[in-house]
């Protein structure tokens, strides 16, 4: 028998789905979504095509102890939905600050799942943080209004490398200054 290792990172509910700890049984569905070209070329870091071993790697190095990121599913199975509609994170920096990430699955854009991750995320604050930032390509303006919903403000133009693009990419640079 074979046990999965429990790892220090809070389960968080949303209003359709739960934010939970990813686990090994994610990795079909990762191997899924991530491998859709729409989903790899609106990140740095997802490779296009999805190299065989990404996703296991993927959930094993957020596993970790030493890992530098909590990374979230986006689970639905309480609400009737798939149990990955998409991933969320928060990269540890200095001075008590994060960088949020997220991708959601194609199936599910434009129905408000990112907007409810990210309100959740921010509102549940599990890192302390002061402020959190993000970033995203500025030709994926759908994920900017996710932000500006959320209470982020804009506050610069910079480029990022993307895998899937193989290229550098102007993106927009968001923060979120929080009440602790």
């Amino acid at each position: 028998m074979k046990f999965e290792k429990v790892i220090e990172q809070p389960v968080i509910p949303a209003e359709r789905f739960l934010l939970r700890p990813l686990r090994r049984s994610d990795v079909g569905l990762l191997n899924l979504y991530a491998g859709d070209e729409r989903v790899a070329r609106n990140t740095t870091s997802i490779p296009h095509p999805l190299p065989p071993g990404t996703s296991e790697n993927f959930v094993a190095r957020n596993l970790a102890d030493d890992r530098t990121e909590d990374v979230w599913a986006m689970d639905g199975t309480a609400s009737g939905l798939s149990e990955l509609l998409g991933v969320i994170s928060l990269k540890r920096m200095d001075r008590e600050q994060s960088e949020i990430g997220y991708w959601v699955a194609p199936a599910f854009w434009n129905t408000g799942v990112a907007t409810e991750a990210v309100d959740a995320l921010v509102a549940a604050n599990p890192q302390a943080n002061r402020t959190m930032f993000a970033a995203m390509f500025q030709d994926n303006p759908a994920s900017a209004k996710v932000l500006t919903h959320a209470g982020f403000e804009y506050i610069g133009d910079a480029e990022a490398f993307s895998v899937a693009r193989n290229a550098t990419v102007p993106t927009w640079t968001y923060l979120r200054k929080l009440d602790r």
